[in-house]
C-alpha cells in the first residue's frame, strides 16, 4: 500500500451509497478509478475540488485492489469560463467522454496531456473546431491509430497542388479533381499530428481549413 500525489481531470463521476463517488480520471499515470468517500455530503471538503472540468491535485491511497481512495485534493485550475459557453462546455465534454471510451483499451499518460491542453484552450477561447480537430486526431493516434499524409489511396505522393478528398476506408486522401483540400490541409493535418495545440492554435487561417479537417477528424472517432 502507498500514497500517491498526482494531477488529474475527472473524466466521469458516479454515485455510490448515500455520500460517495466515484471517479474515473485522467492522469500523468494513466487512467485510475478512485473512491471519493463522503463528497456529496454538505459540507465534504473534497467536493469543491473534484468536480468536472478542473486540473487537481490529488492524494491518492492504493490499496490490493483497482479502486484507489481519495485522501485529499486541491483544485489547481477551475476552467470556469466553459460553463459560461454552452457550445465550449458541449466541445469539453465530447472530448472527455471520447478519451473515457478510448482509455479503457489503451491505458497512455498521453491521454492527460491531450484533455488538460483542450481544456485549457477552450478555457481561453481558442477557436473550437481546430481543439476539437486536434483532439480527435492526437487521441487516434495515440491508441495506435496511423493516416497516410505522404502518399494518396493509390501509393502517390501527395502533391502540394493537387486536389484530394477523403477516403475512410483507406485512411487516406484520393486525388480529386473537384476535392476541397490542398496542399495547406494535408501540411496542417501534418502539423496536428506532430506538433501541440497551442503551436496549432497560432497559425494564421487555421479556421478557414477546419471544415474538411474536422469532418476526416469526425471519422477516426467512429473506429
Amino acid at each position: 500500500m502507498r500514497e500517491l500525489r498526482t494531477d488529474a481531470i475527472v473524466l466521469k463521476r458516479t454515485n455510490y451509497g448515500e455520500t460517495d463517488r466515484i471517479l474515473s480520471i485522467i492522469t500523468p499515470l494513466g487512467k485510475r478509478s478512485a473512491l471519493a468517500k463522503g463528497v456529496r455530503k454538505e459540507k465534504s471538503k473534497l467536493a469543491g475540488a473534484v468536480e468536472p472540468f478542473s486540473l487537481t491535485e490529488m492524494n491518492l491511497h492504493e490499496g490490493k485492489g483497482e479502486l484507489l481512495v481519495v485522501t485529499g485534493a486541491k483544485c489547481k485550475k477551475f476552467y470556469s469560463n466553459l460553463l459560461k459557453d454552452f457550445t465550449r462546455l458541449e466541445v469539453a465534454s465530447e472530448i472527455l467522454k471520447r478519451i473515457m471510451r478510448v482509455s479503457e483499451q489503451v491505458d497512455t499518460p498521453e491521454y492527460f496531456e491531450i484533455a488538460r491542453d483542450c481544456l485549457q484552450a477552450l478555457d481561453t477561447g481558442a477557436e473550437m473546431e481546430a481543439v476539437l480537430t486536434w483532439a480527435y486526431l492526437n487521441i487516434f493516434k495515440t491508441g495506435g491509430g496511423e493516416i497516410n499524409l505522404h502518399f494518396d489511396a493509390e501509393g502517390k505522393t501527395l502533391l502540394e497542388d493537387g486536389r484530394y478528398i477523403w477516403d475512410f476506408a483507406e485512411l487516406a486522401l484520393k486525388k480529386d479533381a473537384a476535392g476541397k483540400i490542398s496542399g495547406n490541409e494535408i501540411k496542417m493535418l501534418r502539423l496536428m499530428v506532430a506538433a501541440k495545440l497551442d503551436l496549432v492554435l497560432k497559425v494564421r487561417g487555421v479556421q478557414k481549413m477546419m471544415p474538411e479537417l474536422l469532418y476526416i477528424a469526425k471519422t477516426l472517432n467512429q473506429l
